[in-house]
């Protein structure tokens, strides 16, 4: 896994950025486009996506002809709810991924300049606790209108954008935050005519980073520690949402196997059961079907584009679907009955945790289910490998794990057709 920097020019590097991203222990991806680096055309690996500024114009395709590639990869970024950090162009990128528009502005701002924080700045997960202004390097002529989903999170008189977030993991920011006393030099170099218009822009420069550099620091910090906590699920959006249309129709031939095994839980009427990474749902309609109208279902997984195709096929009507974390559930500590997690155990980043966490959602007497449409040997076989005992579904490895959980391994059934664990909490 990686962070991926999409560099334009050489001068306009990710400076401050780098420095936070390798302080979170995070493994940065520099892509040169310059000098012919490609656009990742996916986000396989990729934990986030940052995209610096540049001289071309986030407008239209002249003089840049990365920039179809790279609106598709923010596209597929804002999808997945893939951490992103714009800067200025990158900003202006965002923007238009996002579904706004980028356009010529009223002249070029470059120099050090205040911007004042919004209302909304104040709950944000990057700027809140910094001061209501700041003094910024600008280094731009164009300029964005916001999509309405979009939170303004900071602005000045002259350019009303300078700060925006999209969904809960996406930053556009208008003005230079990365810079440090290298970057500023290198930007009056690589660009003598634009510094031409900013004569007070190196002498200014030490005072105007003496101030800016903690809050610099804070922000970017904060992100690089929003994108190290949330890799693991980084990941598995990356994977699933470019993949949730098609999921139920390439799997649905498994839905009576899966209902086979919620038939194995014991669950009874009026009671409470929980598919865990739920994908389309193929568990929801076994699990109603066992505890009825009374009882309840909850459906949920970490993908919204899993949720929504699940939505479509009319499973909403079984179940709630709820956009969570199956390791750290919103739900109240012994409220389930039984948990059912099919293809979840042997993929999430600590098992051990999760399995600690359903033991303290399960009732007294809940059950657990921990389910593959094939048995070990047969995947096995796809991946080219036999298996192995150090597998987390193996039972000398699976069967200590609920032990130590707080579950009893009470059904160990490895079949060629699929694998059904059943476990109880220990009495």
């Amino acid at each position: 896994m990686s962070v991926v920097v999409l560099q334009h020019v050489p001068g306009e590097g990710p400076y401050a950025i780098a420095a936070a991203l390798e302080s979170a222990g995070l493994r940065m991806r520099l892509c040169r486009l310059w000098e012919g680096d490609p656009v990742p055309d996916g986000l396989t690996g990729v934990e986030a996506v940052v995209v610096m500024g540049g001289p071309m114009s986030a407008r239209d395709d002249a003089g840049f002809p990365t920039r179809e590639a790279e609106l598709a990869l923010l596209r597929a970024a804002l999808a997945a709810d893939v951490p992103v950090l714009g800067v200025c162009l990158g900003a202006q990128l965002l923007a238009v991924a996002a579904g706004g528009a980028a356009r010529t502005g009223t002249g070029t701002q470059i120099g050090w300049g205040g911007i004042g924080l919004s209302p909304s700045a104040g709950t944000d997960p990057l700027f809140a606790g910094l001061p209501e202004r700041l003094t910024v390097l600008h280094w731009h002529g164009d300029t964005m209108d916001l999509t309405d989903r979009a939170v303004l999170l900071a602005s000045c008189d002259r350019y009303p954008v300078q700060a925006f977030r999209v969904n809960g993991s996406a930053w556009g920011l208008q003005f230079h935050l990365e810079v440090d006393a290298t970057a500023v030099e290198a930007f009056a170099r690589a660009f003598p005519e634009d510094a031409a218009h900013a004569p007070g822009l190196l002498p200014d420069t030490p005072g105007s980073l003496a101030a800016l550099g903690p809050h610099r620091d804070r922000v970017l910090g904060r992100f690089a520690a929003l994108v190290a906590a949330r890799s693991g699920r980084t990941a598995t959006r990356a994977f699933f949402t470019p993949r949730a249309g098609a999921w139920e129709d390439r799997f649905a031939h498994q839905a009576p196997a899966y209902a086979a095994a919620v038939a194995r839980m014991g669950l009874k009427p009026g009671q409470t059961a929980l598919d865990l990474g739920c994908g389309t749902g193929r568990a929801l309609p076994a699990l109603r079907a066992e505890v009825l109208r009374d009882g309840t279902v909850l459906g949920v997984d970490v993908t919204q584009a899993m949720l929504g195709a699940a939505a479509r096929t009319g499973r909403s009507g079984l179940a709630h679907l709820l956009l969570a974390d199956c390791g750290r559930l919103p739900l109240a500590s012994r409220s389930v009955h039984g948990i059912f997690a099919a293809g979840l155990l042997d993929h999430l980043p600590d098992p051990s945790t999760a399995l600690r966490e359903w033991a303290r959602v399960a009732t007294a007497d809940g059950t657990l289910a921990v389910f593959h449409p094939s048995g070990r040997v047969e995947r096995a076989a796809r991946h080219g490998r036999t298996p192995s005992a150090d597998d987390p579904l193996a039972r000398p490895s699976l069967e200590p794990a609920l032990q130590a959980a707080g579950w009893d391994l009470v059904e160990y059934d490895d079949a060629e057709g699929h694998f059904l664990a059943l476990a109880a909490l220990t009495r």
